[in-house]
């Protein structure tokens, strides 16, 4: 029964090589197919996003169908993995040429006896399997069919490649665990590390699943042991613990979706590339490149700076109850971002969250466009005098009634001190003059677009009651420092930006100049505020109702600068004004970026003047100052009426007969009128804001509520929501009038919130 064994052996051989040329002949199996082609067209599961320079500043997955890493060289797979693959599935893997037939003899011989033997499948046969669909087994197993196409393929890649190429193709191509393909994945994946850095524990672990993906734990145990033993003495392999270890690499899922320094960015600009992901693979400097890469416009080393600025602020400021943050950098010539972080990362509860993209209220950062606007329609300049006084703005919700930062009053002042103090009673003053609607569309020209029309937003849009982006407002500024010129942001590298007419050029500069000037807001700020740069430029500060939002925009000669401070969730801050807020990471960043850069106020455009300008009564300082052409003069003075001017007939002026004497007159409320709805300012505490009332008679005390709150003719009510009745009474204790209004408002506020 044995000697008919060779001629068996024989037989077999003469007939699977009589099967393998009638193969040959019908298909050639993978003939065309080169190494360098197969790795070019190797697809990643990440992609890697570069800096402007080539540097990797974020791996981001965007396959979910399967977990592939990068291609890795040979070289830069351990020496115990390359071992460990070759002697568990290949002992003979350098003598054959595609078909090792002492193990196609074996098994042919115990498939005879109906003998368990390892299959004859080499790795080059393997691998053909994993670069040809058609010769991958099923269920059941490979037909006949498709193990002579493999084996026909397998000595086709040994003619055309080397060992070293079918052996890196194939620990790249080759499934594990679950989703896992390819040695990067796994070892990523499974044990934390790259590939290089494996031990030959680690390498049995991943041999043995070459075998069984998804065997379980016991079994790859098993395996990975049987595997130590081939690479090692058996005599010296100990597997106590190897359960241990294999479970848990089992269990770890260490390669994470993201990883790196910008994945906000990689995120958008995944999204808003032109060419699909699948297309998407960097050049190299060599031609067989299967990195799957999208190169940014970001600066990596800003980048980094960003990120650790914005980290060390948001500590120093969580006593405060402020957990996250967002800056945006943007190059003011070509409109690239250089910096884009998105949130705190791990000090935020909503980490996930982008704030360069996401909707929040401006504050006072939308000022400038306002008065920008007033000053190109000619409706103020910079040095027309505005009344910064109490203020009842009538609105259908009722009267609205604006307040400063700091709840006080400056009287007269000029536009350019309104603006650099972020004085918010001027500013709504002069939207009065725009119109919210026309102010909601000059904002939709520099790159603001509103979800509502102005009049919803009514005059509150002064003060940033609207939702903006940091993105957006960023680059409204960028519209600023362009002198009004407007174009769309880029994440990648393009020729030349597109820009069109989005504001006045003189009113630009002219608003630009003041954001500029620490005189014009020293009355808010101080002259020495964390504003102030040792080179030029522009910035405006704003902070949202109820201390939500806080803000730091400007803009240097060559960038713009844009911070978001404040809590995700919508949850207010406690106590942090624009300075203490945003602003130090704005500074910080601008040092950053001119700490070798110089940085020059821009030249004026053609249609502007400077002329000298002096104010009545000593208001402000004599100065130069910018006018449009045709709107300048040398003097700005209110005339003020006399006090007490009407107060008593004027000389010669007779009584009219049967005319009450004056002390007769009959007290009663002059203002405000019964029915008056008063809608509180959301900028605002209810504990800094007063409704004025005022009476005419003698000896007057005022009751609201049944409760006395004040004496005289004139009188000063905190308001507070709800109905409510107000008494006049007189010396007597009499009620001589009474009037009913209602107050509406979101309820009090404990901390500033505009500026």
């Amino acid at each position: 029964m044995i000697t008919p064994v060779p001629r068996l052996a024989g037989s077999l051989k003469r007939a699977g090589f009589a099967l393998l040329l009638i193969a040959a002949c019908a298909r050639p199996a993978l003939a065309a197919a080169t190494f360098d082609e197969v790795k070019r067209e190797f697809r990643p599961s990440d992609t890697l996003i570069l800096a402007r320079d080539g540097e990797v500043i974020q791996r981001l997955r965007t396959d979910a169908t399967v977990r592939r890493g990068q291609w890795v060289a040979l070289a830069d797979v351990s020496p115990a993995l390359r071992t460990a693959m070759v002697l568990s599935e290949d002992k003979r893997f350098y003598e054959h040429s595609g078909v090792d037939w002492r193990a196609v003899s074996a098994a042919a011989w115990g498939n005879l006896w109906n003998t368990k033997t390892r299959g004859a499948s080499t790795l080059s046969m393997q691998l053909a399997g994993l670069l040809d669909e058609d010769w991958r087994a099923n269920a059941g197993g490979r037909s006949l069919t498709q193990k002579i196409g493999q084996t026909v393929s397998a000595q086709v890649l040994e003619t055309r490649w080397r060992k070293d190429q079918i052996l890196e193709a194939y620990l790249n191509l080759v499934p594990f665990r679950g989703e896992i393909v390819g040695i990067d994945a796994l070892s990523r994946t499974l044990f934390g590390k790259a590939a290089h850095g494996l031990d030959e524990r680690e390498a049995a672990i991943a041999a043995a699943l070459v075998r069984a993906p998804n065997a379980k734990t016991a079994q790859v145990t098993q395996r990975a042991c049987g595997v130590l033993k081939t690479i090692q003495a058996p005599a010296k392999v100990d597997c106590d613990g190897l359960d241990l270890f294999a479970t848990a690499a089992l269990q770890r899922k260490a390669f994470d979706a993201s990883e790196g320094i910008a994945p906000h960015l990689a995120r958008r600009l995944i999204s808003v590339r032109a060419e699909p992901v699948e297309a998407m693979r960097g050049k190299t400097s060599t031609s067989t490149s299967s990195v799957r890469t999208a190169t940014s416009t970001l600066r990596a080393p800003l980048q980094r700076f960003a990120v650790q600025t914005l980290s060390q602020q948001l500590r120093e400021l969580r006593g405060r109850h402020v957990e996250d943050g967002a800056i945006v950098v943007l190059d003011n010539a070509t409109g690239e971002v250089l910096a884009w972080v998105g949130s705190s990362g791990e000090l935020s509860s909503a980490a996930e969250v982008d704030g360069v993209l996401a909707l929040r209220q401006p504050g006072s950062t939308l000022k400038p466009f306002l008065y920008a606007q007033a000053i190109a329609e000619k409706r103020m300049t910079a040095a027309s005098l505005l009344d910064d006084s109490p203020a009842n703005i009538q609105t259908a919700g009722g009267l609205y009634i604006p307040q400063n930062y700091d709840h006080q009053f400056k009287g007269l002042v000029s536009a350019r001190t309104a603006l650099g103090a972020s004085l918010n009673v001027p500013a709504v003053r002069t939207l009065v003059m725009v119109s919210p609607d026309a102010f909601q569309k000059q904002l939709a020209a520099v790159g603001i677009p509103l979800k509502e029309s102005g009049d919803y937003y009514g005059y509150s849009l002064a003060l940033g009651s609207s939702e903006v982006s940091l993105l957006s407002l960023a680059n409204a500024y960028r519209t600023l420092a362009n002198g009004g010129r407007y174009s769309a942001t880029s994440l990648v590298r393009k020729p030349k930006p597109e820009f069109k007419p989005a504001l006045d050029p003189g009113a630009a500069f002219i608003v630009t100049d003041i954001m500029a000037d620490p005189l014009a807001r020293a009355r808010t700020f101080g002259t020495d505020s964390i504003l102030a740069t040792r080179f030029w430029t522009a910035v405006k500060t704003g902070t949202s109702k109820d201390m939500r939002d806080n803000w730091a925009m400007g803009f240097s000669q060559r960038y713009t600068v844009g911070v978001w401070v404040g809590n995700s969730g919508g949850a207010p801050m406690w106590d942090v004004s624009g300075t203490s807020g945003a602003a130090p990471i704005w500074a910080a960043l601008m040092n950053y970026l001119h700490r070798a850069e110089p940085s020059r106020a821009p030249t004026p455009p053609a249609g502007l003047v400077l002329a000298r300008t002096q104010f009545g009564n000593q208001l402000e300082a004599s100065r130069d100052e910018w006018f449009v052409k045709g709107t300048e003069q040398t003097l700005f003075a209110i005339n003020s009426i006399a006090d007490g001017a009407h107060s008593k007939p004027a000389r010669g002026q007779k009584r009219i007969k049967n005319a009450a004497p004056e002390d007769e007159i009959a007290p009663r409320i002059t203002a405000p009128t019964s029915g008056t709805i008063i809608a509180l300012d959301p900028d605002i505490p209810p504990t800094r804001q007063r409704v004025s009332f005022s009476a005419q008679g003698h000896n007057l005390r005022w009751v609201m509520d049944g409760k006395p709150f004040a004496r005289g003719e004139q009188a000063q009510w905190l308001p507070w929501p709800g109905r409510h009745v107000v008494q006049l009474l007189d010396a007597n204790g009499k009620v001589v009038d009474e009037i009913r209004l209602e107050v509406r408002g979101a309820g009090i506020k404990t901390a500033a919130s505009q500026r």
